[in-house]
């Protein structure tokens, strides 16, 4: 098993390298790949030092797995030449999560789908991963009509870059700006590019990758997604719509008997799901559910996980170890 890690010198990439560990992933091989400046640096990792090499280089070594974390247009350029010699590569950009030749995978959630021909597999965006997570055994069971959807984001989810930002405005320095306002003490309700229809990438993405993934075009969904100055994970406020009535403790039910997901729903002792205790978490949290009453068969619930971990990283390593363990890998 030789095993490649595209950006490994990224928030992502590293966090990558932090999965594979504690899950225990098994390789002979490990290449660290990055961009042309970054060639050359030593890395440690599990007290071993490792040469960065090359895009080109890691292609001519034709690792089995290679879980890209670099960037759309890194993954367009590359990802179709690591297939080429027969690498299964996992990205993590929106490159491919959309394309319909490819397979945008959540493993507990449509990890059946996969094929030993799928060379290219898109990772879901980070929000979208922990939604559909908590939404597929309800959707199973009672069948989605709707879903109105409003997230609170981490900066960790634009990269390095953001996290300075955030932490030089909290010590009175504005240099070096990601965001086009101040975000520390502010609410930016703004993530990724406005398009046409007046919705960010980012929404948009959210309405289009849940309809792939739980193979349900029917599905109508709005969103709205909002960064905020906290690190540690993304939290989501979900309004979901039943075609079928549920029960509050069936849900609850469902939910803690469902895999990747921990209930922490005890508003009376002030328990609920909060970004400062998923960090570092592979988990999904999922706490205030309640009924809405405003309308039929409509539930309430809030969502978070660590965007590194299970929103990115974690999620990347599942679908690479899916793959190994059911025999998917040439």
């Amino acid at each position: 098993m030789k095993l490649a890690i595209v950006g490994a010198t990224g928030l992502v990439g590293q966090e990558v390298l932090k999965v594979l560990e504690e899950h225990n992933f098994k390789y002979d091989q490990l290449l660290l790949v990055a961009s042309e400046r970054s060639v050359g640096k030593q890395l440690e990792y599990k007290s071993e030092l490792h040469t960065v090499i090359s895009m080109e280089e890691a292609v001519k070594q034709a690792p089995d797995i290679a879980i890209f974390s670099a960037g759309g247009s890194t993954s367009l350029e590359w990802a179709p030449r690591f297939a080429k010699v027969g690498t299964i590569v996992v990205d993590n950009s929106s490159a491919w999560r959309m394309n319909p030749a490819h397979k945008l995978i959540v493993p507990e959630v449509n990890g059946e789908v996969l094929r030993i021909d799928d060379r290219i597999i898109a990772n879901p965006n980070c929000s979208t991963i922990q939604m559909v997570l908590a939404l597929a055994p309800l959707h199973k069971k009672y069948k989605i009509k709707r879903l109105v959807i409003s997230t609170y984001q981490s900066v960790t989810g634009t990269g390095k870059a953001a996290v300075t930002q955030l932490m030089n405005e909290r010590n009175g320095d504005d240099a070096g700006k990601v965001y086009p306002h101040k975000i520390d003490m502010n609410v930016l309700p703004h993530i990724d590019s406005f398009t046409d229809n007046g919705y960010t990438k980012e929404e948009m993405k959210m309405v289009n990758e849940t309809r792939k993934i739980l193979q349900d075009d029917t599905i109508a969904i709005t969103a709205t997604a909002v960064r905020l100055p906290v690190m540690g994970g993304h939290s989501e406020s979900i309004n979901v719509e039943f075609h079928h009535d549920y029960t509050i403790d069936e849900v609850r039910s469902i939910l803690e008997k469902s895999p990747g997901i921990i209930v922490e729903d005890d508003v009376a002792n002030n328990k609920y799901p909060m970004p400062l205790n998923a960090q570092g978490k592979d988990e999904v949290f999922v706490g205030r559910l309640r009924r809405d009453e405003s309308q039929p068969n409509t539930l309430n619930m809030w969502i978070v996980a660590d965007n590194l971990r299970k929103g990115a990283a974690t999620n990347a390593v599942q679908i690479a170890q899916f793959m190994t363990a059911n025999n998917l890998v040439y």
